[in-house]
């Protein structure tokens, strides 16, 4: 498979489970706001708190890998923090500037719309203005990589569609992945806009009863299982559609530094929910395109906080970077020209070694968020 130039620049049906737990309080006390999530329940300490930087420490006391949501309007991300096992426990720092009623959600399994309960956010705090001057330039330093970034995804979006709809399979093919990497670098900032990231990017074995199956991986499935079928050319044309309107909405959000640290680790989870089973490309196997993409992703997140976790915790920006180098090594093992193996060509001792080296570097990554709000 080919690939092209990268720019390195800067639910439908809802499955609610029934266990929805109260909150002890309905304020927030000093110190985080505890979640002890199981299979079952989820249960948090607060059901509100002041508007601002908010702090929820997550526990799994189940069985089952979870994952926690804060939720505004419309099923709108706030923040999340996935990949939580049995026994961990987790934070999420999030800021929430405006008043309203949002919702918690633990979801094990990492499955369905999650256990939910209502929050609420008192007061009117305006968005954190990062007056360090080091966070200002963090955050616009990561803004302008997402335009940048979105801009190249739309480009090639159109492109690939048009190999669809002209019924050139191979160059189609050969288009797919590399038109992905530039949706995958930016996927947290995606995540944010409610039902156009599942639009986009669904998986059919993640589709919720009646959801239709659109998106990149409804034409990766027509490219390499089905063939190309009659709506084929207008899946291609609505994808071109929700990706524009998707960059659109990208390039106008306002990001907070903390955006940026959380961004980073949830790219990292990406990686250890899907691209290291190959679920994620489950019909071409083009999986490390993908899994590099989510750490080009992650690394220009930290790069543009560098300056405030250098100032602040040095040690920490020395243990990144050596995870970060020890990732792209094992990557970097795996090129095939301009591109990857294809996942299938992986060794399950090849896959574990991945496994860990993500794994080693989601720890320290997890502390960013941390670091940069003190």
């Amino acid at each position: 498979m080919r690939t092209y130039p990268i720019v390195v620049t800067g639910l439908s049906a809802l499955l609610v489970l029934s266990a929805c737990s109260s909150a002890q309080d309905d304020t927030a006390t000093a110190g985080p706001i505890t979640v002890d999530a199981t299979d079952t329940t989820c249960s948090v300490s607060a059901t509100g708190a002041g508007a601002g930087t908010l702090t929820f420490e997550v526990t799994n006391k189940g069985t089952k890998v979870t994952e926690f949501y804060l939720y505004a309007e419309g099923d709108r991300i706030m923040g999340e923090v996935e990949n939580i096992a049995p026994g961990l426990t987790r934070k999420l720092i999030v800021e929430v500037p405006e008043a309203g009623t949002y919702q918690t959600a633990c979801k094990p399994d990492m499955s369905g719309a999650g256990i939910r309960g209502d929050f609420t956010v008192s007061g009117g705090a305006s968005r954190q203005a990062d007056p360090d001057t080091k966070l200002a330039d963090a955050t616009r330093t990561y803004a302008t990589y997402v335009a940048n970034q979105s801009d190249a995804l739309l480009t090639e979006t159109r492109v690939f569609a048009d190999a669809v709809k002209s019924g050139d399979v191979g160059d189609a093919q050969a288009r797919y992945a590399p038109t992905r990497v530039y949706y995958e670098r930016i996927e947290p900032v995606a995540e944010k806009f409610g039902d156009l990231d599942p639009a986009i990017d669904v998986r059919e074995a993640d589709l919720e009863e009646g959801q239709e199956f659109t998106g990149f991986h409804r034409v990766e499935k027509d490219l390499w299982v089905t063939g190309l079928r009659p709506d084929s050319a207008a899946i291609a044309d609505r994808l071109v559609a929700d990706v524009t309107a998707l960059v659109t909405q990208a390039k106008a959000i306002e990001l907070s530094a903390l955006d940026l640290a959380n961004g980073a680790k949830e790219l990292l989870d990406e990686v250890a929910t899907g691209k290291i089973t190959g679920e994620e490309e489950t019909f071409s196997h083009t999986d490390l395109w993908d899994f590099q993409a989510n750490l080009d992703g992650s690394e220009a997140a930290v790069q543009a906080l560098r300056p405030v976790l250098q100032e602040r915790d040095p040690a920490l920006v020395s243990q990144v970077d050596t995870e970060f180098r020890n990732v792209r090594a094992l990557l970097d093992a795996q090129r095939v020209g301009d591109g990857f193996r294809y996942y299938t060509e992986l060794t399950e001792d090849q896959i574990r070694e991945f496994a860990a080296a993500v794994d080693a570097l989601s720890e320290p990554l997890s502390r960013t968020a941390e670091v940069t709000s003190r």
